[in-house]
């Protein structure tokens, strides 16, 4: 039997992109726009592209930030992908001051205008950059990222990058000109993707599979 994943549908996300690769990978996609099919889900994926405080306006206005909280403590399994990923934080500071989930402590700021040796950089942040395991002391075993090589490159499209407090957090981190950026935090059976694996080819179709078969 197809696992089945439920992806939010708020408005703001690569719905059918996400679709997509779950049934590439054999699972049965199902959208949730209520409160009652968050808390229903199996396992459950934030997507989003876009604004911050857009993207939690739509969360709010469909009544769905408690329900994810609720969720979250269930110990289910999550993935945030790119919006969604930074929208699992406490805090960010895109056009002023905004409240997150506040499912992992942490903030979400701007990407540096200048790489390590003070020359600009294009911003936002577009294209394929390779992932690195910030703590040689963690292992990606048993996470979204089994399997899946250091130096693997995934897509990235975005202006803002993921501080969580706790460096344990950081499973796996870009490197853009010297800056350091989060690529895909974890909290438990929390994940966030910076990047978008339903666009990165087979090792982010992997990172999918990988999702749909934790326990």
């Amino acid at each position: 039997m197809k696992r089945r994943v439920t992806v939010i549908d708020y408005g703001m996300g690569n719905l059918f992109s996400v679709a997509r690769a779950l049934e590439y990978c054999d699972a049965e996609p199902v959208f949730a726009t209520s409160p009652e099919a968050v808390l229903d889900a199996e396992r459950l994926i934030l997507p989003g592209v876009g604004a911050f405080a857009d993207g939690m306006a739509g969360l709010q206005q469909q009544g769905l930030v408690q329900p994810l909280q609720e969720y979250y403590r269930s110990g289910r399994p999550l993935l945030g992908i790119c919006l969604g990923m930074q929208m699992l934080l406490e805090t960010n500071e895109e056009f002023g001051y905004h409240q997150g989930l506040g499912l992992l402590p942490g903030n979400v700021t701007a990407i540096p205008k200048f790489g390590a040796d003070q020359q600009p950089h294009k911003i936002p942040h577009i294209g394929w950059n390779s992932l690195h395991n910030p703590s040689q002391q963690q292992s990606w075993s048993d996470t979204i990222i089994s399997g899946v090589p250091e130096g693997t490159r995934m897509y990235f499209v975005h202006s803002y990058t993921a501080f969580p407090d706790q460096e344990q957090n950081r499973l796996a981190d870009a490197d853009y000109n010297g800056q350091r950026l989060s690529a895909v935090i974890r909290s438990g059976n929390l994940f966030g993707c910076q990047f978008h694996p339903e666009k990165s080819g087979p090792w982010g179709l992997k990172i999918i599979e990988n999702f749909i078969n934790l326990n």
